[in-house]
C-alpha cells in the first residue's frame, strides 16, 4: 500500500470570537500551516463556521479550511449544499466540511430541530441528498423527510467536495463507511481509533464502496497547563473508563506520541487545539517545532 500522507492542521482555541478571528487565518497561513478548522459551538463566543470560512478564505491564498464539526441534521441539504459549491467555487480544493449528528452541547441541540427519535434517521437522508446534490444536476428526490423535484444548485467545483463525518457509536461508523468521503473522530484512544476505521471500511466494503486509505483523522487537544475541569468533564463523557490522560494530551511531547501511534493505527490527518487560552501565535510556533516534522 502507498505511504499514507501525513497532514497536520489547527483550530482556534475554544471561545475565539470575532475579533480575535479576524487575522487569524493569514497568520496560520503564514506559518506554513495545512489547515484551520472551526466548531460550531452556538452558545459561545467563537465565530459561525460557515462564516468563518468564507472569510478565512477570501483573505488566504492555499490554506485549506474545515468544519471540524457542523451540525447538519436540523439544516435544510439544499441550502447547505448551496452554501458549500459556493465556498468552493470561490476557493477550489480549500474547503473541508465536516458534519457531525448533534451538537456537543446538550443546550443546542432544540435549534437543529428534527422530529422526536428520528435525528439518526435525518442524518442519513441528509447527507444522501447532500451527495447527490454535490454530484448531480437536476436532482429528483422522494425521502421521507426531504422531496426536491428537478434541482440544480449551482456549476458544481472541478474536483469532487468530499463530505467526511465526526461520530463514534456503531451506527455513526456504519453511516460514516455507508455515506461519507472521510471521518474525523475525537476523544478517542489509538486503539479505538484504529477500531473505528476498520469498522468503517468494511461498512463500506459491505455498500460496495471504499473509503480512501488517507481519509481517516482525528482532533486532538493539547492542554499544556493541566486538564482544565469542563474539558476533563467532557473527555470522561465521550469516553468513559479511560484515563483522560490517553485522550488529551498534557505536553507537545505527549502530543506527538499520540499522534504517532494514531498513525500506527491507519490515521493520518489531524486536527491539534491548544486546550487553554493564551497567545496563540505561541501555540503556532510550538505546534510546527514539534509536530509539523510528522508530515510527509
Amino acid at each position: 500500500m502507498d505511504e499514507l500522507k501525513i497532514r497536520l492542521g489547527v483550530a482556534p482555541a475554544l471561545g475565539t470570537g470575532p475579533v480575535e478571528f479576524a487575522e487569524l487565518a493569514e497568520t496560520v497561513e503564514a506559518a506554513g500551516i495545512d489547515s484551520l478548522w472551526l466548531s460550531e459551538v452556538i452558545y459561545s463566543s467563537d465565530v459561525d463556521p460557515m462564516i468563518g470560512m468564507a472569510h478565512a478564505l477570501a483573505r488566504t491564498k492555499t490554506l485549506k479550511l474545515g468544519t471540524g464539526v457542523a451540525i447538519l441534521p436540523g439544516r435544510h441539504p439544499v441550502l447547505v449544499a448551496k452554501q458549500l459549491v459556493t465556498l468552493a467555487g470561490l476557493a477550489p480544493k480549500r474547503v473541508l466540511p465536516v458534519f457531525g449528528l448533534m451538537p456537543a452541547q446538550p443546550a443546542e441541540r432544540d435549534l437543529f430541530p428534527v422530529p422526536e427519535g428520528r435525528r439518526a434517521a435525518v442524518f442519513d437522508e441528509s447527507l444522501t441528498l447532500l451527495r447527490l446534490l454535490l454530484d448531480q444536476d437536476d436532482v429528483h428526490f422522494d425521502g421521507e423527510f426531504f422531496q426536491v423535484d428537478g434541482v440544480t444548485i449551482g456549476p458544481r467545483p472541478a474536483k469532487r467536495l468530499d463530505l467526511w463525518v465526526g461520530g463514534t457509536a456503531p451506527a455513526a461508523l456504519r453511516r460514516a463507511g455507508r455515506l461519507s468521503d472521510g471521518w474525523l473522530g475525537s476523544f478517542h484512544t489509538p486503539d479505538q481509533a484504529r477500531a473505528a476505521r476498520l469498522a468503517m471500511q468494511k461498512a463500506a466494503a459491505e455498500a460496495g464502496r471504499e473509503i480512501e486509505p488517507d481519509h481517516f483523522g482525528l482532533s486532538l487537544i493539547v492542554a499544556l497547563h493541566g486538564i482544565p475541569e469542563r474539558l476533563r468533564v467532557i473527555a470522561e463523557r465521550r469516553n468513559p473508563g479511560r484515563p483522560v490522560t490517553d485522550l488529551v494530551a498534557t505536553s507537545w511531547s505527549e502530543a506527538r506520541r499520540l499522534i504517532e501511534q494514531h498513525i500506527d493505527a491507519g490515521l493520518s490527518k489531524f486536527v491539534v487545539r491548544p486546550g487553554y487560552s493564551g497567545d496563540y501565535r505561541q501555540f503556532l510556533d510550538d505546534f510546527r517545532r514539534e509536530l509539523m516534522p510528522l508530515q510527509n
